[in-house]
């Protein structure tokens, strides 16, 4: 890869939808299958070739993860980690690792919530000045940000959660930005939620023709849900079972 790239895994919020299995710990320190969930997102970075890899959580869990994934050194990764100061959204989660992010870097940010199967990587990704989303087809697109795509496959435009979904393509939890991300989210407005929006961030590099897409094969689910949650496990699970690691 040419470019220096970093990674950033957000692993804030309250986990309300997880409730109570989220009384007393962060969501993505509970288990899918055999593994905390954080540990999905930081393979999905080590995988990419990542191993400079910051963690955003909130104060009152931050320590777990310290005590969990201590230096990063156990996985072959160096480790940072960042504080946000309460939920206020993914974007203002991804602001949190600013300095970690030095200027002509680009960052691969992943929710750690989100159980990718296999992502791919265009090759001038590193070192041209675009942003990369990445899309995959889904039945619930209402849960998530939705792209509308043209009939060459381009993003027309972004709607965070509609109720009624403009397509069934939903943009996952993992975003390719260059540095600018974070002098444009310092712009930024809390929205009706009271929160930075990941999809603000989209549209503003989609209106830029900055933004670019790449389409997910195989297996994606957030696991911020029962049902999802679930999901992710039964995933996991069956494919363990197939190689024989069961």
């Amino acid at each position: 890869m040419k470019g220096k790239i970093k990674g950033i895994i957000l692993a804030g919020g309250t986990g309300s939808r997880l409730y109570p299995l989220t009384k007393v710990t962060n969501k993505h320190l509970l288990p899918v299958y055999n593994k905390p969930m954080i540990f999905y997102p930081l393979e999905t970075l080590k995988k990419l070739g990542i191993n400079d890899i910051c963690i955003v959580s909130g104060g009152e869990h931050i320590t777990d993860f310290i005590r969990l994934l201590g230096s990063g050194s156990e996985f072959e990764v160096k480790l940072t980690y960042k504080v946000q100061d309460g939920p206020k959204g993914i974007a203002h989660a991804l602001l949190q690792a600013e300095e970690f992010v030095k200027k002509g870097e680009k960052a691969t940010v992943i929710l750690g919530d989100n159980i990718f199967e296999k992502v791919k990587v265009p090759l001038n990704v590193f070192s041209d000045k675009n942003a990369y989303i990445y899309l995959k087809e889904v039945e619930d697109p209402e849960r998530f940000g939705v792209a509308k795509l043209s009939d060459s496959g381009e993003v027309i435009k972004i709607l965070e959660k509609p109720k009624s979904p403009i397509s069934k393509f939903a943009v996952t939890g993992l975003y390719i930005y260059p540095n600018d991300v974070f002098d444009f989210i310092k712009t930024l407005k809390p929205s009706q939620r009271g929160e930075l929006e990941i999809t603000d961030v989209n549209n503003w590099y989609l209106k830029q023709e900055r933004l670019k897409v790449v389409f997910l094969d195989g297996f994606w689910s957030d696991a911020g849900t029962f049902e999802s949650l679930l999901k992710a496990t039964l995933f996991v699970a069956n494919k363990m079972v197939v190689k024989g690691q069961e």
